[in-house]
């Protein structure tokens, strides 16, 4: 890619309010130009966990506005991304003003409302239908031994399960504020096992209340470490907690996510009884440069 077709690339984080704070996600509002390798390159360059690029208008619900997205980590094409979701929609709505978005994604359509809050932009993304499927002993073995998380780290209370709501996670519960923080794994032995059981992050999560939780997500299969606020991820994670009759059917829950990153940022989900879609809202703000 010379300079001659590069695009327009915009600069987001999403999830806080502070440029440093929240998950950094590339942004090309037109990127009706680019093949799949184009796109891979320029995610690749920018080094965040996902980019995101419109690929053209679509026909959408009445009233909002409609496009087609993809999105690429620094090393593939993933099916479906929160933080990049709320970058894009944060992004429209600056140029075009706030109001109903509705991303045609490949796991799916997800509508996004944006409105504003004072002086901040909000977003709020509704996801595909979700499921929470049981995951093997086998596999679960591997998980913790990738970590090197013994199994007696675990919270009993949240068994480990795979959700999905756009994208793969496999959610798993430590028992302590300070087993979350003490995450050193084993890049190469956790991608491979994600790779065979198609997970977009490993879902790790605290519990600090009845609705208030602390999560991190390896993403080695992205190609980083860490993403640090994951809203694919929180759209699944919700869907778990319901299916598993954790939280009402009707539920506003928080999650803190960045902080052991150095880049904290806020995450809040919604349940409604009748609906099994989850709502992940968030705040967020252009990055300079």
């Amino acid at each position: 890619m010379n300079e001659f077709t590069r695009p327009d690339i915009l600069r987001y984080t999403a999830f806080s309010a502070d440029p440093e704070g929240g998950n950094p996600a590339g942004v090309v509002l037109d990127a009706a130009g680019l093949d799949a390798s184009a796109m891979l390159a320029v995610a690749a360059e920018l080094g965040y966990s996902e980019s995101a690029f419109l690929t053209g208008r679509t026909e959408a619900a009445p009233g909002a506005r409609g496009y087609a997205i993809r999105y690429f980590s620094p090393k593939a094409e993933v099916p479906f991304c929160g933080h990049a979701t709320v970058a894009t929609a944060l992004a429209i709505a600056e140029r075009d003003g706030p109001g109903d978005l509705e991303f045609t994604t490949a796991a799916g359509p997800v509508p996004v409302t944006v409105v504003r809050a004072g002086a901040e932009l909000r977003a709020t993304l509704t996801s595909v239908e979700p499921h929470v499927t049981d995951i093997a002993p086998d596999d679960l073995t591997e998980a913790l031994a990738a970590l090197d998380w013994p199994a007696t780290d675990l919270d009993p209370a949240l068994p480990p399960r795979i959700a999905y709501a756009g994208a793969r996670h496999l959610v798993l519960a430590a028992a302590t504020r300070e087993r979350l923080a003490a995450l050193d794994y084993d890049f190469t032995r956790l991608e491979a096992l994600m790779h065979r059981l198609e997970l977009t992050t490993l879902h790790l999560v605290w519990r600090a209340s009845d609705t208030v939780f602390h999560v991190r997500d390896p993403f080695p299969v992205g190609g980083v470490v860490e993403d640090p606020a994951t809203g694919a991820a929180a759209a699944a994670f919700g869907a778990y907690l319901r299916a598993l009759s954790l939280v009402p059917d009707t539920a506003g829950l928080t999650l803190h996510q960045g902080e052991d990153m150095g880049r904290p940022g806020t995450l809040t989900i919604t349940l409604r009884a009748g609906d099994a879609r989850v709502r992940v809202s968030g705040t967020g703000t252009r990055i300079s440069g």
